[in-house]
């Protein structure tokens, strides 16, 4: 089993590098990947900071690297992306499995079945929101899920990983960003580590999990029917007991996201902002929907909301 880390591919972009790596996880118990940005003026004797991001339900760590256009912007201001895959990995002898969840996600009246060498496959679900690809960034409680670790990984694992292993990051700058679930997931990561991130922002966040069937869903399997577990991981609920901030919060919501009304919830963590005086900038984009298209729109914004934090 591979325990080092690997360089397992390299593209040049705004004259610095997208670089993607895989390694064994002691947390997550799998080998996992994630892709880094490099900036061109990042080296040894000048380090960059660091945006991490967090992907969305299906996604793995080369959605947002392909898709969004954030080198740009990340060129000229010199912040590192950092982006982890979304859950922990199966073997690679049924990683096809993430691209079941994709065709799920995408064609949701297509029903597939599978049968891998006659065994069930463990851990995988039966829908796109739950399982392979939707990791909830949380540390799951319930006995069949227990290397589901993604909070650990994200906030413990990763960052020492990348300070162990690139001098040219300055992994004590950071700031963190992300995308429906990942959108959630930044937030609660942040709320809870306002020691460790000098920023946060979201496209689409899923703001109140445990009002929505996405989140009880994966909350139910994840933590079990613990509802104050469930509000560890709950931003909504978190803001009312972390909300000294020193950056505000800006959160970006297309009002044409099929997912607006029913799952994401932003409304309900404005609410929750507005009772603690909790500095929050949530811009509502008509038109706008839940895909990538909206987040290369206005990744631009996100990054320059970071590099102030920065102090870049």
């Amino acid at each position: 089993m591979e325990s080092g880390l690997s360089e397992i591919g390299s593209t040049k972009m705004f004259d610095g590098f997208n670089k993607r790596y895989k390694h064994y996880s002691e947390t997550l118990g799998c080998s996992m990947t994630f892709s880094v940005y490099f900036p061109p003026s990042a080296s040894s004797s000048r380090r960059s900071p660091v945006l991490y991001w967090l992907s969305g339900l299906t996604c793995t760590d080369e959605n947002f690297i392909i898709k969004s256009g954030a080198q740009r912007a990340a060129s000229t201001r010199g912040i590192a992306l950092v982006v982890p895959d979304t859950s922990p990995s199966e073997p690679e002898s049924i990683m096809s499995s993430r691209f079941l969840h994709d065709l799920y996600y995408n064609l949701s009246s297509l029903m597939v079945l599978i049968f891998v060498g006659g065994l069930n496959i463990e851990g995988e679900s039966d829908s796109y929101d739950f399982g392979v690809g939707a990791g909830f960034y949380l540390n799951a409680t319930q006995e069949k899920w227990k290397n589901w670790r993604m909070y650990d990984y994200i906030v413990k694992e990763l960052p020492k990983l990348l300070s162990d292993n690139f001098t040219q990051l300055d992994t004590t700058r950071a700031s963190i960003s992300g995308h429906s679930m990942g959108g959630h997931g930044a937030l609660t990561i942040y709320l809870k580590n306002l020691d460790k991130y000098k920023s946060v922002s979201a496209f689409a966040p899923i703001a109140n999990p445990i009002n929505c069937q996405w989140g009880q869903k994966a909350f139910t399997n994840y933590l079990g029917d613990n509802k104050a577990a469930w509000e560890e991981y709950d931003a909504t609920c978190l803001i009312s007991k972390f909300n000294n901030l020193s950056a505000t919060i800006l959160i970006d919501q297309g009002e044409n996201d099929q997912f607006f009304p029913d799952q994401l919830l932003p409304n309900k963590f404005e609410e929750a902002c507005k009772k603690v005086n909790a500095p929050l900038l949530l811009r509502l984009h008509p038109g706008y929907d839940h895909s990538y298209y909206f987040i290369a729109t206005f990744i631009e914004d996100h990054i320059t909301h970071h590099s102030q934090a920065l102090k870049l």
